[in-house]
């Protein structure tokens, strides 16, 4: 048996396990990254395609992934400057980058690009290994922990950083406790060129309990985020059948729009498991909380908790103490369960059809559109200013 000791042990190379990775290397540590299937890197044979896993990413996010060197060929990025959100009674909210003194309110990447992004800067610095074979045993305490791989080698360090998703491998062998809230909703995700210009503008609209997203992409492209309950009977439709009902929840406000590549379906559940850590294990990103998408925060919120780590990090003796961790969901906790009751809230809000509550909702988006400060001081918390 073959024991490898590194300064720390990342599980999951998705966005935040590779943002993570670099983070922690380019404070010359020496860093293992354990993923299962490591992105293709060569995307120019898809440059004509676009990837159905849109995030929009934090103008603070933005700066973080440009100060790791991680950031996409503008060409493949929309900015996005204003945001227009209905309710499904007359009210509305709209947010502006020239209201708040910025260039834009949020840039919408594709994952794929991304991904390559900060594979290409994990690729290029020698103090991370990757490790592509199976993890079989974590074992941790208070003294140590190490992951043992399907090939029998060990993987051993002071920490072990889970980022390996919302159905986190690492998390199941801990005995943290996870609340998981089924929605019953799931999220359908697709592409569309789009016969009218998009403006560079986020349409939302809730309507019946659905909550549908339309995110601009460069030219006249867009993606959209439809979470409903009526799945079964949307997948089942043809992609131009299902194109029209995109176009008619979404007010025809930007013509008819042409499928580009598939569409995707994905449970949406809110997990809030009752830590972030065990002995020396660090939970990040969805291993450590999921949140509704309609505020498209879920990828921001876990490049937030990689900034709050490596920063603890960077000072750290001993990066698997007690204290450091517990330092470490201090530090995260409130934002993380203030974005998730905010979505939940909304999502519950939204969903029933009762008459009161219909009019408070849409009364309030109403009052809120017309209150300058409160609604800047909103948009400003969202984009991490």
């Amino acid at each position: 048996m073959s024991i490898a000791y590194f300064d720390g042990v990342i599980v999951g190379g998705g966005l935040v396990g590779a943002a993570l990775a670099v983070a922690l290397a380019e404070q010359g540590k020496d860093i293992a990254l354990l993923e299962l299937r490591p992105p293709q890197l060569n995307l120019q044979a898809a440059a004509t395609d676009w990837d159905a896993r849109i995030y929009a990413i934090s103008p603070a996010n933005e700066q973080f992934l440009r100060s790791l060197n991680a950031w996409p060929d503008s060409e493949r990025i929309q900015p996005v400057t204003h945001m227009d959100v209905r309710g499904d009674a007359g009210g509305k909210i709209d947010f502006s980058a020239p209201a708040i003194h910025t260039s834009h309110l949020t840039s919408i990447v594709e994952n794929r690009w991304l991904l390559q992004a900060l594979w290409q800067r994990i690729h290029s610095l020698d103090n991370i290994h990757v490790y592509s074979s199976a993890a079989q045993v974590l074992h941790s305490d208070e003294q140590a922990a190490s992951v043992t791989l399907h090939d029998g080698s060990v993987l051993s360090a002071p920490l072990i950083m889970a980022a390996d998703g919302a159905n986190s491998w690492v998390r199941a062998q801990t005995d943290i406790h996870v609340d998981a809230k089924p929605y019953h909703h799931h999220g359908i995700v697709a592409n569309y060129r789009v016969e009218k210009p998009h403006g560079a503008i986020a349409r939302q609209w809730f309507k019946q309990g659905d909550v549908l997203a339309y995110l601009p992409l460069p030219a006249q492209h867009i993606s959209i985020v439809w979470s409903t309950s009526q799945t079964a009977e949307l997948m089942a439709l043809s992609d131009e059948a299902f194109a029209e009902r995109v176009a008619a929840q979404g007010e025809h406000s930007l013509g008819t729009l042409t499928p580009i590549g598939r569409r995707f379906a994905f449970e949406l559940v809110l997990r809030r498991p009752e830590k972030m850590y065990a002995p020396r294990i660090a939970l990040l990103g969805d291993a450590a909380h999921t949140i509704h998408p309609l505020a498209g925060q879920g990828v921001n919120l876990g490049f937030g908790d990689v900034m709050v780590l490596a920063k603890l990090l960077q000072d750290a003796q001993d990066w698997g103490r007690s204290n450091v961790l517990r330092q470490y969901e201090a530090e995260r906790l409130h934002a993380v369960r203030s974005m998730q009751m905010g979505c939940d809230g909304l999502f519950q809000l939204f969903k029933t059809e009762a008459a009161p509550l219909s009019w408070l909702r849409n009364t309030g988006l109403n009052l809120v559109n017309q209150m300058g400060g409160l609604k800047n001081q909103l948009i400003r918390q969202a984009m991490g200013l």
